[in-house]
């Protein structure tokens, strides 16, 4: 088949988690498909959510000729994934996988030993109760307190990072009075913030990253699955396509894969 593994997003943080797969898988062809037009999804319904990413989805897989996608989005993930997986998928595309983001980072919140863990996310990711119910699957003695931090991706997107320290310091805090032992950053946007965030973080809390997370457990996950991992294109192509380009996408795209990436316009 020769197919692709699409990574999708509403913004900025797909593109930031991409950067992490593609370092650890660099043989692989890849293309980003980012929602910026319809961004930010944290504050969506879920039915609304469900349809920008079954939108997405079919044409990452009709159009674009993916095998696999990752979908980078925890709001996504959170909200819609399970139904793309169990009602989407199997009459439309049996032969093909939908992945998120929140139980490889659910397994290593465990895999770390913590306990306490206090999860920033979006609001729709908060309410979904998504990291909870994972969590609690692996081991109901764990302990989850959840921060809104719904400033956060607005702020990047925009590219307005004068008030970003007081702002992450004022999240941070709101969770860290709950006497946490880690921290899992539950927005794949958010990691962008890590230097800012750990600057604030008490030492003693561990902090868990999706972008350290996903792709070694993807690689994993290629290994146990050969019959996919065949269908998988290996020529290291990547291909950059949004709803509506943004001059801070455009930026740290530049930034992050080398200067003069060029983002394509696409309607889903």
């Amino acid at each position: 088949m020769n197919g692709r593994i699409g990574i999708f997003d509403s913004g900025l943080g797909g593109l930031f988690m991409m950067k992490a797969i593609v370092e650890a898988g660099p043989r692989y062809d890849y293309i980003y498909l980012g929602d910026t037009q319809r961004l930010p999804y944290g504050n969506r319904s879920s039915e609304t959510v469900y349809m920008f990413l079954r939108e997405a989805v079919t044409y990452l897989f009709q159009q674009q000729q993916c095998a696999l996608i990752i979908v980078a989005c925890n709001t996504a993930s959170a909200e819609a994934l399970r139904r793309i997986q169990q009602e989407y998928l199997p009459p439309n595309y049996p032969d093909r996988r939908v992945l998120g983001v929140i139980i490889p980072a659910a397994e290593a919140v465990l895999e770390r030993g913590i306990m306490r863990v206090g999860v920033l996310a979006t609001e729709g990711t908060v309410q979904s109760g998504a990291f909870t119910r994972e969590l609690k699957k692996l081991n109901p003695r764990v302990e989850v307190f959840h921060e809104a931090a719904p400033l956060l991706v607005p702020l990047l997107e925009n590219g307005d990072t004068a008030y970003k320290n007081l702002i992450v310091e004022e999240y941070i805090r709101a969770v860290e009075k709950h006497g946490i032992n880690g921290l899992l950053l539950g927005c794949t946007h958010y990691p962008i913030l890590k230097a800012e965030i750990r600057a604030v973080l008490q030492p003693q809390i561990q902090l868990v990253c999706q972008d350290e997370i996903v792709p070694g457990k993807l690689q994993t996950y290629l290994r146990r699955h050969p019959e996919l991992d065949e269908k998988l294109g290996k020529n290291g192509k990547r291909e950059f396509l949004v709803t509506d380009i943004t001059p801070t996408l455009e930026k740290k795209a530049n930034e992050w894969f080398g200067k003069d990436v060029a983002l394509e316009v696409v309607e889903l």
